[in-house]
């Protein structure tokens, strides 16, 4: 396999950023009740069921669901929108605390997207972002209440986020820009 570019966290560093997150929702929400996790595809998806699995470990019961934001894109052509599923817990999202969840946050389209897309689903009675790393450069007025990494990059980089269950490995690269 090529060389992916530098890695800035590994494994364990996903693994304890997931963890970290799944406490901070717990705190931020005195607990689970009506919290329902919403990952946006493709990895956010996969990071949602690792923060409800960390979750149910810690004997909350969270239901995860998964969001296509495709539609709602301002950002690309429409023959580039790659269309995955969406599917909502049991019991929708109606008066929920959702939380959405996404692998990078960078310019803020996508959450933008996402929250255009939810509010077509349903009327949530809040709305939170979790996001395993925040890259910066934003163009909309949107930020994280929940990160596992902040990391600054210039714009003439790439934050590949690799995920076991799509990639076969677990990892954050940095590509392009300075070594």
């Amino acid at each position: 396999m090529a060389p992916l570019g530098r890695r800035v966290l590994g494994e364990e560093d996903i693994r304890r950023s997931l963890k970290r997150i799944s406490y901070q929702i717990i705190e931020k929400n005195r607990g689970a009740e009506k919290v329902v996790l919403m990952g946006i595809h493709t990895r956010g998806v996969h990071l949602a069921k690792r923060i409800a699995q960390n979750l149910a470990e810690q004997g909350e019961n969270v239901p995860a669901g998964a969001l296509d934001i495709s539609g709602f894109r301002d950002d690309r052509d429409q023959a580039d929108r790659s269309h995955g599923t969406t599917t909502l817990p049991e019991g929708g999202i109606d008066d929920c605390k959702v939380v959405l969840v996404d692998d990078v946050l960078y310019t803020g389209r996508t959450v933008r997207a996402a929250l255009d897309a939810l509010s077509v689903l349903g009327r949530p009675s809040a709305v939170q972002l979790a996001v395993l790393v925040d890259r910066g450069h934003r163009e909309l007025p949107i930020r994280a209440d929940f990160v596992g990494k902040n990391l600054p990059t210039a714009r003439s980089e790439t934050v590949a986020i690799k995920l076991e269950e799509i990639d076969s490995t677990d990892g954050v690269f940095i590509i392009g820009g300075q070594a």
